[in-house]
């Protein structure tokens, strides 16, 4: 039997976003809004954005004690899920969030979207983000490949097309 030890399941939650993610999504982001990359990691996925026309703040700052732009455009750290999205929904601010596909079935996505008069809507990407793994602010040494989870764009008051968007080939 395999020995498991604390350390196996320290949470790191430095997954970066490649270009690509946004990239596939650009003709969903607002145009017309302020975005704010609430989430800094290393600085890219910011810098992605104002490259691809968005007006991004993109800050080192706190999330909680913040409120800044119209409208939320990050890969957020997935273990602090839902203390993040239920901030987003208290603030009425409207999202694009990259998340693990399992979240929609947590009892406070429920919580949070069943009632809402906003729905939740979903874009499915075409195959897995191939995020860019950090530990403690560098890439791993031991790093092969690049890591990818099944994953959604969670989109609220964003006004997509279709309550679910399949991104094509």
């Amino acid at each position: 039997m395999a020995k498991f030890t604390h350390d196996a399941f320290k949470i790191h939650d430095d997954y970066m976003t490649p270009f690509s993610a946004w990239e596939n999504i650009k003709e969903y982001i607002p145009k017309d809004k302020v975005i704010w990359e609430a989430f800094y990691g290393d600085g890219n996925s910011g810098k992605d954005l104002q490259d691809l026309g968005f007006d991004v703040i993109h800050e080192k700052v706190d999330f909680f004690e913040n409120n800044l732009g119209e409208c939320i455009v990050s890969n957020p750290p997935f273990s602090l899920t839902k203390e993040i999205v239920s901030r987003l929904v208290e603030l009425d601010k409207p999202f694009i969030l990259i998340l693990p596909a399992s979240k929609i079935n947590t009892q406070y996505f429920t919580k949070l979207f069943s009632n809402n008069k906003d729905k939740l809507q979903i874009i499915i990407p075409r195959k897995r983000i191939q995020f860019i793994k950090y530990i403690n602010g560098e890439i791993p040494k031991d790093y092969k490949s690049k890591c990818n989870f099944d994953c959604f764009y969670y989109c609220w008051k964003i006004d997509l097309p279709d309550d679910i968007v399949w991104l094509g080939d």
